[in-house]
């Protein structure tokens, strides 16, 4: 795996090295520390997509890509809680709202770090929050599932779906406040350090000026689709960590040069996919290479498993974490469509 000389990728190896890996198992069982976020901040990584003109990089989607691979790879809860940052601030920079201004500069700089709290709107027709007009705003009932980054957030993207099914995106203060509750963390088999809890609401209401975006469900299913079906970044990243803990193993030289090889060749497709100029077409196409990922991702943590014998089970041990960190990616961001897809390429 090469990476471009951009900066920001340097940044993000050096992050990676330096913190972020030697620390890795420890975060899994212990939490994602503050320490961790506050050095992404001060790397300005939380900007790398956002305009210059607010205090981002404006860097191309490959670097984030890239960024995303190295950060997986050393540590993929930290990872997980830095991810959610990009949608809002996509979003915003995309917006011709109030809260923009308000917003994306200290969003783009790092001074904010934002979660994302609308996964749940993949559900529709089911409708686990209901977004009603009230009193110049919104008022937002119902359940979100998974919020991920609970303690370490600023601020959270929550989207609801209204009576006449348009989708609303606010945002709100990820903090316990009237008509906001969040469970204690979720335990979970990988990635319970990215400190994930579920929110009730129950009559959070929330100004109109907190708005970022209105949709018809329908739209947002549109453009939602690409990022579900494409090949996710950090599954190349945690795939290639586990193949790095087999370097100077003899047994497995043939495994990992077979591995090696075939991620190479699928990251080559998948990225091309991503980059191609109409994000709706060639589903197919991508649902497989997406699978494929996953296939040579599960067989690379596995070897690293497998290399390292009885020591593999330790909850201390690299490559038990890894193949963790594995099933995780399994099932992040999952629909319907991606299921079907993928347990159908595993029924042969």
């Amino acid at each position: 795996m090469t990476f471009a000389a951009h900066p920001l990728v340097t940044r993000a190896r050096r992050l990676a090295e330096d913190l972020l890996a030697p620390a890795a198992e420890t975060v899994d069982q212990e939490g994602v520390p503050p320490g961790h976020i506050e050095a992404v901040r001060r790397s300005g990584l939380l900007g790398l997509g956002a305009p210059a003109e607010y205090g981002g990089s404006a860097a191309p989607s490959s670097v984030g890509r890239e960024t995303a691979e190295v950060l997986a790879g050393a540590c993929c809860s930290t990872w997980f809680v830095i991810t959610q940052h990009y949608t809002p601030v996509k979003l915003l920079a995309a917006a011709e709202r109030p809260v923009r201004e308000r917003l994306l500069r200290p969003l783009a700089t790092g001074e904010l770090l934002a979660g994302i709290a609308y996964a749940h709107v993949r559900a529709f027709p089911r409708v686990p929050v209901r977004a009603v007009p009230e009193r110049g705003g919104w008022r937002f009932d119902g359940t979100v599932p998974w919020y991920t980054g609970w303690g370490l957030n600023d601020l959270m993207l929550l989207a609801g779906v209204t009576a006449a099914e348009e989708v609303v995106f606010a945002f709100a203060e990820a903090r316990e406040q009237p008509g906001l509750r969040a469970s204690p963390p979720m335990r979970l088999a990988a990635l319970g350090a990215a400190r994930t809890v579920s929110l009730e609401l129950d009559g959070l209401w929330l100004p109109d000026d907190a708005v970022v975006l209105r949709t018809p469900q329908k739209r947002f299913a549109q453009i939602d689709r690409p990022r579900n079906t494409n090949a996710s970044p950090a599954v190349f990243g945690v795939a290639y960590a586990a193949l790095d803990l087999l370097d100077g193993v003899p047994e497995a030289e043939d495994t990992v040069r077979s591995l090696r090889s075939g991620l190479d060749e699928v990251r080559e497709e998948a990225y091309a996919l991503w980059d191609h100029p109409v994000p709706y077409e060639r589903i197919e196409e991508r649902l497989a290479l997406k699978t494929r990922a996953y296939d040579l991702m599960r067989a690379a943590t596995t070897a690293a498993v497998v290399a390292g014998g009885g020591r593999s089970l330790a909850l201390d041990n690299r490559a038990q974490r890894l193949a963790r960190e594995g099933l995780f990616l399994l099932v992040q961001g999952q629909t319907a469509e991606v299921r079907r897809f993928h347990l159908g390429h595993l029924a042969g």
